[in-house]
């Protein structure tokens, strides 16, 4: 990934400025614990949003996945949720320094629905949720020495639950959920989501033709009836691990993937 200089405030040496989008989206990123690449695009790419729409992203992080759908669907009101006040704080940063319009709210996504609505987001109150939860599990997963890394990457046998019971309150009805998830967890989504949504979509994406698939993008929608539909793979790289090139235009902003249609 080229790392490009912003024309803004002198940059920590913790901190990198890395581009996305093709170098149409530029963030600030600390060097060390969680750093937004490739599932931080597939999620923005696989998110259905249009025009006036209100889109949340939980656990945003600097902002990566929202900012990069705002630079795709113009006219979103973007609100940008993160637990981490430094992280919060480069999220402020990055939509700034990309001229996008984002209200960024520090709150930790399992807080309770009064804490929720003081940040003004009460239930039934937005168009389109998008989340990156903490998804490695406690059980497989050596913890990391660094505790801002290890928060933003390890969940708890609650994470999903709580992630998705937030999503479910803040959505209106017929509102989409879109997630990623590691693969091997299908399982936790089908039942994190059996509660309250319908009309699943499953993407399950795969490094190259050879290799099981590592995530899943899944979308859903709150009150949804349609039967749950599990598409054909998502393969990032063909056989000589070159990048596919429609999957390489989808994450550089200038298509999108199927779940966003």
């Amino acid at each position: 990934m080229r790392v490009t200089r912003m024309n803004c405030a002198p940059m920590s040496e913790d901190i990198t400025e890395d581009a996305f989008l093709g170098g149409r989206l530029l963030l600030r990123q600390p060097k060390s614990g969680h750093r937004a690449g490739h599932d931080a695009m597939l999620l923005a790419a696989a998110t259905r949003a249009r025009r006036g729409d209100c889109v949340a992203d939980l656990g945003a992080g600097v902002g990566a996945a929202g900012l990069a759908v705002a630079k795709r669907v113009a006219g979103i009101d973007l609100m940008l949720i993160e637990i981490d006040a430094q992280l919060a704080a480069l999220a402020r940063a990055n939509a700034a320094a990309n001229a996008i319009a984002a209200d960024v709210i520090v709150l930790d996504v399992e807080a309770s629905a009064e804490a929720f609505a003081a940040a003004r987001l009460p239930p039934d109150s937005v168009d389109v949720v998008l989340m990156n939860p903490p998804f490695n599990d406690l059980r497989r997963h050596r913890a990391s020495p660094d505790r801002a890394r290890e928060v933003a990457h390890v969940a708890s046998v609650t994470t999903l639950q709580g992630w998705t019971h937030a999503a479910r309150r803040i959505l209106k009805s017929g509102g989409g959920l879109t997630l990623i998830w590691r693969a091997d967890g299908i399982a936790e989504v089908l039942a994190a989501l059996d509660r309250g949504f319908g009309s699943l979509e499953i993407l399950p994406v795969h490094a190259d033709v050879t290799a099981v698939a590592g995530r899943i993008l899944v979308r859903a929608v709150k009150g949804g009836r349609a039967p749950t539909r599990l598409h054909a793979a998502l393969v990032l790289n063909d056989e000589q691990g070159v990048p596919i090139k429609e999957v390489q235009e989808s994450l550089m902003g200038k298509g999108i993937l199927l779940l966003a249609e």
